[in-house]
């Protein structure tokens, strides 16, 4: 399993509706086995920079690549990235027992 992570801030904080309006669209594309977006909380004691959250679990490489070849990945795109500042992403192998999979290194 893959688990897709991406967090974003706004260029303007009154545009985080906006955002995760915009990135809401991707939990209706049919690849994930799982996709939330929300904001975050900011109650971390060392920083709270990141305004809203995509967490994803896919079965496989390719359902993580079809989900990013999808139409509704662009229009998202198209509507998120005028509101962003910064987006960071990261993805990384999960064994199905949910240990990590240190095979893919």
């Amino acid at each position: 399993m893959i688990r897709h992570i991406v967090m974003f801030t706004a260029r303007d904080k009154a545009h985080i509706d906006q955002i995760i309006d915009g990135l809401s669209l991707l939990t209706t594309i049919p690849h994930a086995r799982r996709l939330e977006v929300a904001r975050n909380r900011k109650s971390d004691q060392l920083g709270n920079d990141i305004d809203v959250v995509v967490y994803g679990e896919f079965d496989s490489e390719a359902e993580l690549a079809a989900y990013k070849a999808h139409e509704l990945y662009q229009e998202s795109i198209r509507r998120v990235r005028p509101l962003r500042e910064l987006r960071l992403a990261a993805d990384y192998q999960v064994a199905r027992d949910g240990r990590l999979d240190q095979s893919k290194r």
